[in-house]
């Protein structure tokens, strides 16, 4: 169970909820796929940085791994690479890499065994809100064969204003 997070479209923005004096529950994955998707994740050493002088970024609880039974649990890492696509133009490369980068976001979820499969499908919105949009449909489907529906938007110009 996680706060809830809630996600504005339209200013492409993020806060938590309040349910009165305290914080909603996210009794879902709507929280835990945002967190997936919009941290984030370290770049790989043969990633191309957005800016050449700039940080590989990172969240600082992947420096030490966790273990499981006293052995490293590698790549377990949190976050996605989606931050490297944020000068990059909107053509069908980018568009799957995007793709890429939000399923590699997600693999924990079938990893943990919380989802059996899940589809990421990145599209261009037909009227972007100032450019440079992607949207991503996620389809989270269950080890119980239930399925879950969730939408973003992303865009790399919202990372001018955070770094």
């Amino acid at each position: 169970m996680d706060a809830l997070l809630f996600l504005n479209g339209e200013t492409l923005t993020g806060d938590v909820v309040l349910d009165g004096a305290g914080l909603a529950v996210d009794r879902g994955l709507e929280t835990a796929i945002a967190v997936s998707l919009f941290t984030d994740r370290r770049a790989d050493p043969d990633d191309v940085l957005p800016d050449p002088n700039g940080q590989r970024r990172g969240w600082w609880g992947d420096v030490v791994p966790p273990t499981v039974d006293g052995t490293p649990a590698d790549g377990d890492r949190i976050g996605s690479r989606l931050w490297l696509l944020s000068r990059e133009k909107i053509i069908p490369e980018t568009i799957a890499r995007a793709r890429t980068y939000a399923r590699e976001a997600l693999q924990w979820l079938i990893d943990d065994g919380v989802a059996a499969r899940i589809d990421v499908d990145v599209t261009v919105p037909k009227t972007p809100v100032g450019g440079g949009v992607l949207a991503l449909a996620i389809t989270v489907y269950r080890p119980d064969g239930g399925a879950e529906n969730y939408d973003y938007a992303w865009t790399g110009q919202a990372q001018k204003g955070s770094a």
